[in-house]
């Protein structure tokens, strides 16, 4: 049986933030202007989302939002352990980072990101059996409702490795939950 895996086995995540087109202006004050930030280290004040919109078997999925195993930059990374149990019985997994936390598109919240053109982070991750984990999606937007998401954007699927590799999702136009 094929399993859609949106997260894997040892994924670690890093430095996720939306990076600003070099005529625009940074949008929030954080260590690097022209950075918005998802996650920059565990409690980090520039921190913007919530790993909060965990999906299909989601008791598959462990989350280390303060991992200091290997990070590739700071103190902390995010790691996942993805268990491939399919304990929900959708034989995938995903999580969604949210603003606010459980934000399904119902309530008012998320950022305007007029101007931000790409989200890029970095990524590593290792099976058990130390093949390469492939990630089915890495996805940007299309939560729905009331306060949906205004654009979205995906890349994969995504091989990784034990080294931490640099990833972009381009073709950003306003992500946003203003209304």
């Amino acid at each position: 049986m094929n399993k859609k895996i949106m997260l894997a086995t040892g994924l670690s995540v890093s430095l996720l933030g939306w990076t600003v087109p070099k005529t625009g202006a940074a949008l929030s004050a954080t260590p690097d202007k022209n950075v918005f930030y998802v996650y920059h280290d565990k409690a980090d004040h520039a921190n913007h989302f919530i790993p909060s919109g965990w999906m299909g078997d989601y008791g598959d999925l462990k989350l280390n939002d303060a991992d200091t195993s290997s990070p590739k930059e700071g103190r902390t990374d995010i790691k996942i352990t993805y268990s491939g149990e399919a304990k929900q019985g959708a034989n995938w997994s995903g999580m969604y980072w949210q603003n606010p936390a459980n934000n399904w598109g119902e309530k008012m919240g998320g950022y305007d990101l007029t101007g931000y053109k790409k989200l890029t982070f970095w990524a590593k991750g290792l099976r058990k059996d130390g093949k390469p984990v492939i990630i089915n999606e890495f996805k940007v937007g299309g939560i729905t409702g009331e306060h949906a998401d205004s654009d979205a954007a995906s890349i994969g699927p995504i091989e990784l490795s034990s080294t931490w590799k640099s990833f972009t999702i381009v073709k950003i136009v306003v992500l946003s939950r203003r209304s």
